[in-house]
Parts: structure tokens; C-alpha cells; sequence
């Protein structure tokens, strides 16, 4: 089936992306987005014209939520819900993290101001609804990523921390010298780091395994990296540099044929394409809130029943334990055994405020909205001489570098034209190295830029070298 999707943006270019679109079932089936055409004309909709391709992957489709409403998404009423924005910011590091809605800001807001008390201690009313409201969200998490069950969720500070806990909760008990643990050399530090310190600890092997000419780790040498002494393998959902997303079903598929653990990191993925963790049989999933336009200080770790039942409390405290005394303490069930101290508890609240706003948000058109405008960009800043992209098809990230500038240099020059984006080595130094570089520029573009944004950073940068140049 063909199909023509009309989103109102007001500007002066015109991104056409042809993909297919195929609704069966509830759920929608995409091919790659194959060519997108740049038009200098003057229009006012970015039209999204659907062709028929053979080849196809399944994603998470043009869907309705459990209230059988429509999920929609309209770039300007997107952008509209997000105060920070302003004629004066060109926002373009949301992969470093999102901004954040009005929905998000005012039950923040609403909690510190009218509801403030804390969670499974207090017998007030004040404390007794918030406990519920703060349970309530583990539900909603659960069904965004399709989890069986909310007692699988473990609220964490973010990515890293949640990664950190299986390392030490999980791995360090079982690991012995010898066993191997398989990271992906696309890594961010954050799934790298823990699995370099637990292996110190308890003499196991890390294994890399290289990316390959697309960037994305090489699922090919896969088979041959997994053996009987692999336990774990370590692979992110999507890179914060090149915006790559490796085939997950291959990858998980492969390891558990060696009763191999896997470890997603979602952190970068989770806004993209949220992972089904029963689909995909993932057995640890881990992903922060504030990349999902939600607050800092706040992530979420998803583990099997079986596997969370067999780790011990990591940390010690208030609320981890059923039982105290100077003889040991009896720890809670999962997953209350791994939350020690009182929890970031409007963290939580501004969560299920943008879980519930993303309800009726159609995240995948919302994403070759995206991938578009970074296509957009990629092809208009390649007509500038020495210009080097390191951005994998079908991402909304542009990783790039000018030949003879650092990147230093041109991240200050844009900052000054209020452009901003991150430079550096994007906490994935083993990535860079393999690409062949010591740093790069990123522009993240996310559902509320807009065209007028892709102009401003080409003519930024444009300003920028020729001054650098001169």
C-alpha cells in the first residue's frame, strides 16, 4: 500500500523521504530510507511519499495506544510543547539529552510545589498516593518496553549506574578467570567501563568485537568471538556517534545458543525506537530518562525474572530489606532489594508524565521526520569542502569533521551563533579511534527541529570556516 503523510512545517524547504508503508495487524512494516531529495522551494509541509521496496524491517508501527486512539505526530504542535526553545537557540545535542516538555516541567513542578513527601515509608495521605502514583510509573515503563511484568523494573540514576549493578550484582559473583565477556567496539564508556573493572576483579577477558565498514559492530565475526566461555555480551541499542543500530534479534539469537547473557544499552535507542524486550528476548535492558525527554537523575535497568531473583543487593540501606539486625538483614523482593535510600521520587513523577504525553506521540514518524532533517543537513554540508561524514543511514545523528579544523575550534565559533552540539569524543574513545579519528562534531536532531535549524547550522559552519581558514 502507498501513502502520502503531510506534516505542516512552515519554512522554505521541502525534505521528501520515500519509504513504504505497510499497515497489517496494527503495526507497520518501513523499508530504509532509500533517497531523500533537497529542494530549494519555496513550501510549507515536508512531505513524507511512500514506494514500494523489497527489502523490509518491522518496527513499531503507525499504531493506536491501549485506548484505541490514533497516534499522531505533527512537527510544529511537537515543538510547540517545549518552552526552552526559542528563536535564539539552534538546539541540536539531543543526543546528549533531550529537552523537555511542558508536561514534564509542570508535574515536576506540581510535585515539589503540592505533593512533595516520600514513597513506602510514611502513612499519610500525601505519602500513601504518591506510593501508588510512583508504582504506577514502573507499570508504565513495562508496558512501554513491553515487559511481562512491572516487578522487572528497577528504578537506577541513569544508564551508567544500571549497567554498573549488573556488572557488580550479576556478573562479578558468577565470573571466574577465563570467562570472556564480548563488548562491541561501537560501545559508549558506559557499557565498556563496567566490564573492564569487573573483569580486573575476577580475572575474566574482555573480547572486542570490531565494528565493520559500516561502522556497526560486525555481527559477522560474531559466531566466530562466542564460545563455551563467553557469559556475557555487551552491545548498545544504538551508537551515540554514528547513530548505528545493530541487528539485535541476530545478535541475541547467537548468544543464547552459548547460554550467553546479553546487556542492551538503551540509552541512546530508547527515544528512537523503544526495544520490546519479549520480542527481542532481551535479558538486561538499560536506558535513561533524560534522552527520553524526561528528567535527569533518573534511569531504569529491565532484567528476566530468573536472572534479577539471582542477584544479591548491591547497595545497602532504607527500603532494601525485610529485616535488620546486628546478626544480617533478610533483603527485599525484586525489585525493591536493589532501590536502597529513598528514590528519586520526581524523577519518577516527571517520567509518567512524558510516558503518558508520548501516548498519543507516533514515534516512528516522528523518527524519519528526524533522520530526515540529518539526511537534509548531511547533504548540504557535504558541498563544503572537506567535509567528512561518519553518520550510519537511518539516523537522526551527524557525526562529522572538516579537514584541517579542529573540532574544537568550530564548536566555539557555532556556540557564539547560538548553534548548539556537542565536539569531543562522545564518551566512545575505542569508536573514535577506529574510525580514525581523535574527535568529531555532532548535530543530533530530534522531532522538534525544524528545516530553518538544518539552515542555521550549514550557515554557521560555513561562517565558522571560513574564518578558521582564512
Amino acid at each position: 500500500m502507498s501513502d502520502t503523510i503531510h506534516t505542516g512545517v512552515t519554512d522554505h524547504l521541502c525534505l521528501i523521504v520515500y519509504f513504504r508503508f505497510t499497515i497489517s495487524n496494527d503495526s507497520a512494516t518501513i523499508t530504509n530510507v532509500y533517497n531523500v531529495n533537497v529542494y530549494n522551494v519555496s513550501m510549507h509541509n515536508i512531505i513524507a511519499q511512500t514506494r514500494d521496496h523489497d527489502k523490509s524491517k518491522k518496527i513499531r508501527g503507525h499504531s493506536q495506544d491501549a485506548n484505541n486512539s490514533m497516534k499522531v505526530f505533527n512537527p510544529i504542535d511537537f515543538r510547540r510543547e517545549f518552552p526552552a526553545l526559542s528563536d535564539k537557540l539552534t538546539y541540536l545535542d539531543s543526543a546528549a539529552t533531550a529537552l523537555k516538555p511542558r508536561a514534564m516541567i509542570e508535574a515536576t513542578q506540581q510535585f515539589y510545589q503540592q505533593d512533595s513527601a516520600t514513597v513506602h515509608r510514611s502513612q499519610h495521605q500525601s505519602a500513601l498516593s504518591l506510593t501508588v502514583r510512583f508504582e504506577n510509573t514502573r507499570q508504565q515503563v513495562a508496558d512501554f518496553i513491553n515487559s511481562s511484568t512491572a516487578e522487572n523494573i528497577i528504578w537506577t540514576r541513569g544508564t551508567t549506574e544500571a549497567i554498573n549493578l549488573i556488572a557488580q550484582s550479576y556478573a562479578r559473583p558468577r565470573l571466574r578467570p577465563e570467562d570472556e565477556i564480548i563488548v562491541s567496539e561501537a560501545e559508549h564508556h558506559a557499557n565498556l567501563i563496567p566490564w573492564l573493572m569487573v573483569a580486573e576483579q575476577t580475572g575474566a577477558k574482555i573480547v572486542k568485537l570490531p565494528i565493520g565498514l559500516d561502522h556497526l559492530p560486525d555481527l559477522q565475526q560474531l559466531p566466530q568471538l562466542l564460545n563455551e566461555k563467553t557469559r556475557i555480551l555487551a552491545l548498545g541499542q544504538m551508537s551515540n556517534v554514528t547513530g548505528g543500530s545493530p541487528d539485535l534479534a541476530q545478535a541475541i539469537r547467537l548468544a543464547h545458543q552459548y547460554d550467553c547473557v546479553v546487556v542492551v544499552d538503551g540509552a541512546q535507542g530508547i527515544v528512537h525506537c523503544p526495544a520490546d524486550v519479549q520480542v527481542l528476548d532481551i535479558d538486561f535492558y538499560a536506558f535513561s530518562s533524560h534522552k527520553l525527554y524526561g528528567p535527569t537523575g533518573i534511569g531504569v535497568l529491565y532484567g528476566k525474572t530468573e536472572l534479577l531473583e539471582e542477584m544479591p543487593a548491591w547497595q545497602g540501606g532504607g527500603k532494601m530489606l525485610t529485616y535488620a539486625s546486628f546478626g544480617g538483614f533478610t533483603p527485599h523482593e525484586v525489585p525493591y532489594r536493589f532501590e536502597a535510600g529513598t528514590p528519586n521520587i520526581a524523577g519518577v513523577i516527571g517520567l509518567s508524565a512524558v510516558l503518558k504525553w508520548l501516548e498519543h506521540i507516533d514515534l516512528e514518524e516522528a523518527e524519519v521526520y528526524s533522520q530526515g532533517l540529518a539526511t537534509m543537513a548531511e547533504n548540504k554540508l557535504a558541498q563544503l569542502p572537506g567535509f567528512h561524514s561518519y553518520r550510519c543511514q537511518q539516523s537522526s545523528l551527524l557525526a562529522f569533521t572538516f579537514d584541517g579544523v579542529h573540532h574544537s575550534d568550530l564548536v566555539a565559533l557555532l556556540a557564539e551563533q547560538g548553534i548548539a552540539l556537542r565536539a569531543g569524543q562522545h564518551c566512545a574513545q575505542p569508536l573514535m579511534a577506529a574510525l580514525g579519528v581523535n574527535g568529531s562534531l555532532r548535530a543530533s536532531f530530534a522531532p522538534y527541529n525544524t528545516p530553518q535549524d538544518v539552515e542555521m547550522l550549514c550557515s554557521a559552519l560555513d561562517k565558522a570556516l571560513e574564518l578558521l581558514r582564512d
